[in-house]
Order: structure tokens, then C-alpha cells, then sequence
């Protein structure tokens, strides 16, 4: 394979020979022990794939968003811890891109754009349900020109591992953002262990104890970060989760076709049963249903069309949702060899469960669908 240049969009077919070549093979593994190798991490990173929709100045690609929809497919097909480190690293480097000011962008974009520095998005308090992101927990004080920061937030995708931490936190005039490096004085990492799902993405609990912070740290005005700088970085990771989504359904369906085919029951394939094919059948109906869905988001944000924040919220109920059925039912086609070690569906359907909870839980995306509704029969 010939070198990439540093600013040369990574071709679909070379994200595709990655993942089947050096992630599908060890993604059981990585699962078990938790963690996502550094080699492989640095392997990403000579790809160009972890902010290829930067542009070529900041050290990107120029990627559209459409391509890039395609690109978490891919590595969602392969592991969706690995995707979900790019969904959290895409939600911070796009942060900088768009709402850093120019000493920010310099100072960050390089390192994230190559993988040298890593982020972690951070909004989640453990006092306060995940999808209530007005809770203000965790508060930044204005003291002698700096701030303050003081607080806990949990559940952080790649917490372990991040080198940028994008913290949301109360202050006197409401939520702002703070760019905070991890290594930072009074910033305490905690590893989240024995997950359900997604076990390599190498959660943690992040503290932060009187933690000192310059002015340059804030994001933005003072208060203005809950309908910018978040409301931005949460599309961007619902539009990554959803198409990592059709690509754990493509996981299921490779798995179960590919068992059906070798395996016999009655004296004939599993393949050759009616109920087999018609779960099959289902499985290839939503993972094309659910990449057009991604498509649609991903064209609108490439048109800066304010109506992919509702389009990436539909695609991603509807490619969540269609994950977690796909996941169980390939493991249902697996029977008790589905329940063990030694087949990729248990993995595929723990995972796919994930998808229905982060980045807005299908409960809240009911709601939210539901509302949209009624203000369009309202018009």
C-alpha cells in the first residue's frame, strides 16, 4: 500500500481492507481485555481517519460529511469501541474547527488531526441522568482573570486515553465549554470497567479538583455553550453512532449468512429454512433503510441545511433500533454458539445495545421525533 499524504482523503476501499485485515480479526480480543492496542490507534492516525473532514490547511482531508458517515460504517462494522473513539474524537476536533478561536485552532488541530492528542467529550454528570445535559454539577469559577473548575463527569468514551478533554460546566451565566488538557493539575482519570457493551472504548470517571484554568481554556463567550458549541458536537456524535449502526447490522448479517451457510439442521443448511431467510431478509432491508437515512443527515449537513439536526435524530433512532434486533436476532440464528466466546454476535449484539442508549436514548428520540411531528401539522 503507498504512503497517504497527510492531507489525501482515505479511500472507502482502503478503510475497508483496514477493517477486515487488521480490526474484525482481533476486535473479540480487544473486547475482552478492554483496551484498543496503541499500534492500532497510530494505525488510524496513518490512515487519516481520525478528522479526515478537516480541511487541508488544518491538517485534514476536506472530507464531506457523507464520505465521512461511510468511514464509521466501515470501522463500525469492524469495532464499535474503535468507532466510538472516533465518534468522540469527530465531536471535539469539529468543536475546535468551528468554534476555537485562532490561537485555539493552532494550538489543537495539528495534534488532533494526526491522532497525536486525542479527545474526550465530556457532558455527563453521574448525579443526573445522562440525557438531562442542563445539569450543571460540574461548575468553572471566574477568580482573578482565570477559572476554576470543580466537578465529575462519567462515562467519558476514551477517557482513559485523551490528551483534550471538552468539558461543559455551570457558570454564573449558564453552561460553557472549556478545552482542558489531561494532564492538567487537579485532573483525576478513573478507568470504568466490565461494561456491557462497546468494552474497549476505555470509559472513564474524570475528576476534576480545583482545576486552574487560563482564559484561553474557554470555548467561546461565557454562557453560551448549550445551543452551540454542545447542540453541535451531540449532532455530529447521534450522526456517528447511527452510521457505526449500519455497520454493526452489516456485522450481524456477514456473521449470520456466513454461519447459515455451513451450518445443517434436519439434514439441510440453516440457510434453507424459512425463518432464517426471513430474518435475513429483514437484516438487508435495514441496512440499507438506515444508510439512506445517514445519507439524507450527512447531505443536509453538507449543505449546512439546519434540518440535519431532525434528519440525524431519525436516522439515528431508526439505525439504532434496527441494530439492536439485528444483533439479537443473529444470535438467535447462532443458537448457544451465539452465547460463547468464539462467534463475533454476542459482541455485535452487547454493543448494539449501546447504540440505543448514548447520544440520545430511543425514549428521548420518540419524544423528540414526535415533537417535530406535531409542530409540522401545526404549520
Amino acid at each position: 500500500m503507498r504512503a497517504r499524504t497527510r492531507t489525501e482523503a482515505p479511500e472507502l476501499v482502503v478503510v475497508g481492507r483496514f477493517v477486515d485485515e487488521e480490526v474484525v480479526p482481533h476486535a473479540d480480543a480487544w473486547d475482552r481485555d478492554e483496551r484498543i492496542p496503541g499500534d492500532v490507534l497510530a494505525r488510524v492516525g496513518e490512515l487519516g481517519l481520525w478528522a479526515p473532514f478537516l480541511p487541508p490547511e488544518a491538517g485534514g482531508a476536506g472530507m464531506d460529511m457523507v464520505t465521512l458517515g461511510r468511514v464509521h460504517e466501515e470501522v463500525g462494522r469492524g469495532c464499535s469501541s474503535l468507532r466510538s473513539l472516533l465518534t468522540v474524537h469527530t465531536m471535539v476536533t469539529a468543536t475546535v474547527q468551528r468554534w476555537g478561536d485562532d490561537e485555539q485552532r493552532e494550538r489543537w488541530l495539528p495534534a488532533l488531526a494526526e491522532g497525536a492528542t486525542l479527545g474526550a467529550f465530556c457532558l455527563t454528570e453521574p448525579d443526573f441522568s445522562g440525557s438531562d445535559s442542563t445539569a450543571a454539577g460540574t461548575v468553572a469559577v471566574a477568580e482573578n482573570g482565570s477559572w476554576t473548575l470543580r466537578g465529575r463527569k462519567t462515562w467519558i468514551t476514551g477517557g482513559q486515553l485523551a490528551g483534550l478533554l471538552l468539558v461543559f460546566a455551570g457558570t454564573a451565566t449558564g453552561m460553557s465549554a472549556f478545552l482542558v488538557p489531561a494532564d492538567h493539575p487537579g485532573v483525576r482519570v478513573t478507568p470504568v470497567r466490565n461494561m456491557l457493551g462497546t468494552s474497549a472504548s476505555m470509559l472513564a470517571t474524570i475528576e476534576f479538583d480545583d482545576v486552574r484554568l487560563e482564559p484561553d481554556a474557554l470555548v467561546g463567550p461565557p454562557g453560551w455553550a448549550a445551543g452551540t458549541v454542545m447542540t453541535g458536537a451531540l449532532d455530529l456524535g447521534r450522526y456517528s453512532v447511527a452510521c457505526g449502526s449500519v455497520g454493526i447490522i452489516r456485522g450481524a448479517l456477514a456473521a449470520s449468512a456466513a454461519y447459515t451457510s455451513a451450518r445443517s439442521a434436519g439434514g439441510g443448511l440453516l440457510r434453507d429454512l424459512p425463518q432464517i431467510r426471513a430474518k435475513i431478509s429483514e437484516m438487508v432491508t435495514a441496512r440499507d433503510a438506515a444508510r439512506l437515512l445517514c445519507e439524507k443527515a450527512g447531505r443536509l449537513k453538507d449543505a449546512g441545511d439546519p434540518a440535519t439536526i431532525m434528519a440525524t435524530w431519525v436516522a439515528k433512532y431508526f439505525a439504532s433500533t434496527a441494530a439492536a434486533k439485528a444483533g439479537a436476532d443473529a444470535v438467535q440464528i447462532h443458537g448457544a454458539n451465539g452465547c460463547g466466546p468464539d462467534y463475533p454476535v454476542a459482541r455485535l449484539y452487547r454493543d448494539a445495545k449501546v447504540m440505543e442508549i448514548i447520544e440520545g436514548s430511543t425514549q428521548i428520540q420518540e419524544l423528540t421525533i414526535a415533537d417535530e411531528a406535531y409542530r409540522e401539522v401545526a404549520k
